[in-house]
């Protein structure tokens, strides 16, 4: 849908408020802009007590820094969100699917749906994982699957996170922070609450145990440390699991099997929930100088007394260029029609789509196929004359590295922002939990909302914030 239709807001705000929103509609009536700021400063005060940050490295300043918050929660119908639900269990299937083959048969590519360049060549492609069977053909155990909406029944999947999908800890924070502010207001809302996240991800952990685990299986979380940008989730997911949050130095592996260090001594390590990228995974296999690892990890994934989760490898599904190809998996692996539609898409590493994006770069999203939180990509309707030229050479230089969507008309929702109540463009990324046993959705997600107006960009990095996600029970 191009940026010249009309913008849908997910309130109807302020004419014709749609059912879901009848509460908010009403509350927002009776709320003075001064008792909205009020509560504004109390959120910040207890996201600050409770510690919630992220960092940005690439500025200068302060580099921990809250995300923002907004009051407003985004509202979504049973109705609405079993139909999203539906969808994200089908595209999980099907990308666990297509992770298998990959390092299994290749039956995609041999069936020609598609390209051998995309994976075999693929720097995210991990030759180590070949003919590695995982329990339950499980690769991408924790999904988040990045969505906007165009209209009431449009929404469209923008990206595929199989890799390490973060932000899970501010989806349940928001929550509670909600309910601390606005106890009146849940107590005349029906919504489906999220505080069982944490069980449902252990739950998941635990039925990917590997073969050769005896009993209750042990599950660690592994951290790159507390500098890394998300470590204040990583430390969170623990403590709600009730499991222990190590580090490499942490591990040791003897004889292919996986060890923590205790105050008691060596403890058995079964599943590791590890928050590391692949190349510092394991020193013996990957990057030789990572200490945020530990070697011999990879070795007891292979002889079976280990589960790492997400597995390595599971990161050649985040390709964007990949992702113009899930529609087909789901048709190839599962027979079934996709329930949520992709993005129309146009590989830049076909000269005809090519010359395309050339033509209309003015008028197109243009990301780079490895890049995420809002880095490596043009909004072309809102760049600068240099920007798009800087942007055209690197096109011309890499086109293989590029993929260009045209810019959707992202729906709004009311925001309370400095000059009041406004609608703000929003994204939606829920969260998929892939276990052997079954798959796990829990109610909503995290909702970013990009709070400059007009601004397309919903990533806190980029000056996004975020939002409580409602899906009401009736």
């Amino acid at each position: 849908m191009p940026s010249t239709s009309p913008i849908f807001d997910e309130m109807g705000w302020p004419d014709a408020i749609r059912p879901p929103y009848s509460l908010i509609d009403a509350w927002l009536k009776s709320a003075t802009a001064e008792q909205l700021a009020l509560k504004r400063r109390e959120a910040e005060v207890l996201f600050r007590r409770i510690g919630i940050t992220f960092a940005v490295y690439t500025e200068g300043g302060d580099a921990e820094r809250l995300i923002p918050f907004d009051l407003i929660p985004r509202v979504l119908a049973q109705a609405e969100w079993q139909r999203l639900r539906q969808g994200l269990e089908q595209r999980a299937k099907a990308l666990n699917a297509f992770l298998h083959d990959v390092y299994h048969d290749r039956e995609i590519i041999r069936a020609g749906r598609i390209p051998e360049r995309l994976i075999l060549h693929n720097a995210e492609f991990r030759p180590e994982m070949n003919g590695l069977d995982l329990p339950g053909r499980i690769y991408s155990h924790i999904s988040g699957i990045d969505m906007v909406r165009t209209g009431p029944d449009d929404y469209y999947v923008l990206e595929d996170n199989c890799r390490t999908p973060s932000g899970v800890s501010y989806m349940v924070e928001n929550r509670e922070v909600m309910q601390r502010l606005f106890p009146d207001l849940f107590r005349q809302a029906r919504v489906a609450p999220v505080a069982h996240y944490a069980d449902e991800l252990l739950e998941t952990l635990r039925s990917v145990a590997p073969p050769n685990c005896h009993g209750e299986p042990t599950v660690v979380l592994l951290t790159p440390g507390t500098h890394n940008s998300a470590y204040y989730e990583h430390a969170f997911l623990a403590d709600e699991m009730g499991i222990d949050l190590v580090e490499g130095a942490d591990l040791l592996v003897r004889n292919d099997v996986c060890y923590m260090r205790t105050t008691a001594g060596l403890e058995r390590v079964d599943v590791i929930y590890r928050r590391i990228d692949d190349d510092y995974l394991d020193p013996l296999v990957f990057r030789p100088e990572s200490a945020l690892g530990a070697a011999g990890l990879h070795f007891a994934n292979r002889a079976g007394n280990l589960t790492i989760t997400n597995a390595v490898g599971a990161g050649i599904a985040d390709d964007k260029a990949v992702y113009m190809h899930v529609p087909e998996m789901i048709r190839f692996y599962l027979g079934e029609e996709p329930l949520l539609s992709n993005v129309p898409t146009h590989d830049c590493s076909k000269p005809d789509e090519l010359k395309y994006v050339l033509e209309h770069l003015d008028e197109l999203v243009v990301k780079a196929v490895h890049g995420s939180g809002g880095y490596g990509m043009l909004v072309g309707p809102h760049a600068s004359k240099q920007e798009l030229e800087d942007f055209r050479a690197l096109l011309k230089a890499k086109p293989e590295t590029y993929i260009a969507q045209p810019t959707l008309a992202l729906s709004t929702v009311p925001t309370f922002v400095e000059s009041g109540v406004a609608p703000r463009h929003v994204d939606l990324r829920p969260f998929v939990l892939s276990g052997s046993d079954k798959v796990r959705v829990v109610p909503g997600g995290l909702t970013r909302v990009a709070l400059r107006e007009g601004s397309l960009v919903v990533n806190s990095s980029q000056g996004g914030g975020t939002k409580d996600t409602w899906v009401l029970e009736q």
